[in-house]
C-alpha cells in the first residue's frame, strides 16, 4: 500500500545507487510503518533544480494510510534521510541536499486491483456499449 516518490536532481540521478535505495527503502518502509502492503515507487528525473545547494537534490515522499503516529512519520523519515545519505556518497561531504516528507494519503484514496472485491454497483463503466438488437 505504501506509495513512494523520489524526485532527483539530473545530476544526481546517476550517481544514485537505485537498485540498492528501492531495495532497502521497500524493506524499511513496510518494517517502520507496519504496512503489510506492497511498495509502490516512482523515481523522477528533474531536469531542472535551482536551489542553495549546487550539488543536487533527493526527496522522497512516502504515502500511507491515515492513522500513523506523527512520532512514528518522523522516526520513518529520519531512517528514510539516513538511507539517502548512505545511497549517495556524494550527500555524505554536503554536497547534495537530501529530504523525506511521510504524509497520510487522502481519504479518497483508492486502489485497484485490491484484494477486497470490487464495488460495481453505481460504479461508472467503460465498457463498450453493446449493439442494440433489432
Amino acid at each position: 500500500m505504501p506509495h513512494l516518490t523520489i524526485d532527483c536532481s539530473e545530476q544526481l540521478a546517476d550517481a544514485l545507487d537505485r537498485p540498492a535505495l528501492l531495495r532497502e527503502l521497500h524493506r524499511l518502509v513496510l518494517r517502520d510503518s507496519g504496512s503489510t502492503g506492497v511498495c509502490k515507487t516512482a523515481f523522477r528525473r528533474a531536469e531542472t533544480y535551482v536551489g542553495d545547494g549546487a550539488g543536487g537534490f533527493v526527496h522522497v515522499e512516502v504515502g500511507l494510510m491515515p492513522g500513523r503516529s506523527e512520532a512514528l512519520k518522523a522516526r520513518l523519515s529520519e531512517h528514510i534521510l539516513a538511507l539517502l545519505v548512505a545511497c549517495l556518497p556524494t550527500a555524505r561531504g554536503g554536497g547534495a541536499t537530501c529530504s523525506v516528507e511521510v504524509r497520510d494519503l487522502a481519504g479518497s484514496y483508492r486502489l485497484f486491483p485490491t484484494a477486497r472485491p470490487p464495488r460495481t454497483a453505481g460504479a461508472p463503466g467503460c465498457e463498450r456499449p453493446r449493439a442494440a438488437r433489432s
